[in-house]
């Protein structure tokens, strides 16, 4: 190709072979309104002390997650994790793993995989479960396209499944992504005014493939109404549940109300809030569902020398199998995360899951009373029951509440409206283990000031 353009620079060649007239041409595609334009704004080359000074002044202007009162939840929860935890998974054969494809030399981080599985098998009530997917969101819309493979043949409503309206619509997007190639119908149920699901509207479902609900639900309130599901929808229809993986030290698992079955977000076990991730999703499910679950799979065995032995089993992924056949594009998963969380379980053993549960709830109960003596400030669900968080109705926007107590030194909780736009009033405030007294007095009393400006 050198040869036949000896008078061409390397990128005028480059278009050439690609046919393309110009760079511009090139990108044509990128919308306008996040081009680039101009030169990057970099600075000059500087030496490493100089970088290194840059980069402790701008370390320097972050504000550390528990350095002020903060009541924002929302899907990430700050629960304290051991410090060994973060001392044992930085020990070299956890921290330079991948995939264990040679088991003969990988007993040991396949043992380790294999009792993350067992710790969630028992957390959530289900025979099996998997090594952990992306995070909460993909383990979602793995559960509902999994469904669909096992029920479609069966169901009235074929291709459709059900997801309740409350549904976060970053949650919702992912859903609906990995749905519309395959041809899946995605329709939701509806909620009644208390914040439960209408158990009426759910006959709909009868008939179709799956129907997702979260516990608690993305308002924070625990649904009673949930173990009434399976018995409404039926046993030809799925029924998938999101948990909260702490809410399970108090809270009934979906495997003991007939769930088939189980995703969360298991980053509130063993993973700090670092800018949102790394995260890991819970996955478990019922016998029916084990040959098309996605994800890898530690099984323990016996060798032939009669000894315990481990490997990676049922793998279904695309690397593993014709890719036609596949159930599943997931190409990694979140192993050390996962680890984390299974070395933070173990630590804390049933009854500190039980305690770390406990003070959750024991601070969010708190909270609900000492906000229902602010004036102005209502809850709009108080008769329902809560795990960690719950919704309040401001007398004012939210956003000008939460510029206020940032104002004052106070992270607020999640503007509702972010969500549910026409929730501008509404506020999703959170609490974990790490909220102290001092810190449910000072949001009070910031409120108190902040609803006295508002109404003078």
């Amino acid at each position: 190709m050198v040869d036949q353009l000896p008078n061409l620079g390397r990128e005028e060649e480059m278009l050439k072979e690609m046919g393309v007239a110009s760079i511009d041409a090139l990108f044509a595609d990128v919308p306008e309104s996040v081009r680039m334009v101009g030169d990057l704004p970099l600075p000059d080359a500087q030496s490493e002390e100089e970088l290194l000074a840059d980069a402790k002044r701008l370390l320097g202007a972050n504000l550390a997650l528990g350095g002020q009162p903060s009541f924002l939840g929302a899907g990430l929860y700050r629960n304290f994790v051991p410090s060994c935890v973060f001392q044992l998974v930085t020990r070299g054969e956890f921290l330079t793993s991948y995939t264990p494809y040679q088991p003969e030399v990988s007993q040991g981080m396949l043992q380790a995989m294999w009792e993350f599985q067992s710790l969630i098998s028992e957390l959530i009530a289900m025979p099996i479960t998997n090594l952990s997917l992306y995070d909460g969101s993909t383990a979602a819309a793995e559960a509902l396209t999994c469904a669909v493979r096992v029920h479609n043949r069966k169901a009235e409503q074929k291709d459709t499944v059900y997801i309740s309206e409350l549904t976060p619509p970053d949650r919702v997007s992912v859903i609906h992504n990995y749905c519309q190639g395959a041809g899946i119908s995605v329709e939701t149920l509806r909620h009644d005014e208390n914040g439960c699901i209408n158990l009426e509207d759910v006959q709909r479902a009868r008939g179709s493939c799956a129907v997702y609900v979260e516990q608690p639900n993305p308002l924070g309130i625990i649904d009673g109404g949930y173990p009434s599901l399976k018995e409404i929808i039926g046993e030809t229809t799925a029924l998938i549940v999101g948990v909260q993986p702490v809410s399970l030290g108090l809270l009934e698992a979906p495997g003991n109300y007939g769930a088939d079955i189980v995703i969360g977000e298991g980053q509130p076990l063993g993973s700090p809030i670092t800018g949102g991730g790394p995260l890991y999703g819970i996955f478990g499910c019922t016998q029916p569902y084990l040959r098309l679950m996605p994800g890898r799979i530690v099984g323990r065995s016996i060798d032939v020398d009669g000894k315990e032995a481990y490997c990676l089993t049922l793998s279904t992924r695309e690397q593993h199998i014709r890719r036609h056949r596949a159930t599943s594009n997931i190409c990694t998963n979140e192993t050390l995360i996962a680890l984390m969380g299974a070395m933070h379980m173990s630590l804390l053993g049933p009854e500190g899951l039980e305690q770390l549960a406990v003070r959750n709830m024991a601070a969010c109960t708190q909270l609900k009373r000492q906000l229902a003596g602010v004036e102005g400030v209502t809850l709009p669900y108080h008769g329902q029951s809560h795990f960690n968080e719950f919704v309040v109705e401001l007398p004012a926007s939210t956003s000008a509440c939460l510029a206020y107590l940032e104002a004052n030194g106070v992270v607020g909780g999640f503007d509702v409206s972010n969500w549910y736009a026409e929730k501008s009033n509404q506020m999703l405030v959170t609490v974990t283990d790490q909220t102290s007294q001092r810190d449910l007095d000072r949001l009070v009393e910031c409120l108190n000031a902040w609803t006295k400006e508002v109404s003078a």
